[in-house]
């Protein structure tokens, strides 16, 4: 679920360009690849009576084209690896690598490929796409905003919910809620 939620911020935050005159659609236009060096794909997920469970995703690629005549033709591509999930406690996160969870030793992957970019505003689109793990598809939404444009590099600040029982991995609930929320911080080099 939280994989689910690191692909649909990077295709949002992808899709997500300007059109103002500090940086003009036709500077952001092209392919760039996105690092776990210079990005980040934080989860969190809310419990009853406060607290919750807050972890991120060490291992992730993705690529975004930005088409420069017509942004909702642009593509974003990313895969989450969720035997990297860290919360900082190791039985939690042995337990979300599990079958109970992402069932990493059979579904290593988890794939979202998007489908069509809205543009919002100056800065700001609604990325849609398909997300895929433990073998179920579903659309999910993201909210992509650009965050600066700079020498070959661009960054995405991507947020979203995703619901993780579509996935099967419901386990908790309701004491955890089923509403992932994501938060990702995407910085690509223009390939």
């Amino acid at each position: 679920m939280y994989a689910r939620i690191l692909g649909f911020a990077a295709v949002a935050a992808c899709l997500a360009m300007p059109v103002s005159a500090a940086v003009a659609l036709g500077d952001a236009a092209g392919s760039y690849s996105f690092s776990p060096a210079t990005s980040s794909i934080r989860f969190s997920i809310g419990k009853v009576g406060g607290g919750g469970l807050n972890g991120a995703f060490a291992r992730f690629k993705g690529s975004i084209r930005i088409d420069n005549s017509d942004v909702g033709h642009s593509e974003v591509d990313f895969t989450i690896f969720p035997e990297s999930v860290g919360t900082g406690q190791g039985r939690i996160d042995a337990f979300l690598r599990s079958d109970a969870v992402f069932d990493a030793a059979n579904s290593p992957e988890i794939q979202f490929r998007s489908t069509s970019v809205t543009r919002t505003g100056d800065t700001t689109a609604l990325v849609t796409g398909r997300l895929t793990a433990r073998g179920k598809t579903f659309p999910e939404k993201f909210t992509a905003e650009l965050d600066g444009l700079k020498g070959g590099t661009i960054k995405f600040h991507v947020t979203g919910k995703v619901l993780r029982s579509r996935y099967g991995m419901d386990v908790g609930t309701p004491i955890y809620s089923n509403i992932v929320d994501f938060d990702m911080t995407l910085t690509g080099k223009r390939s």
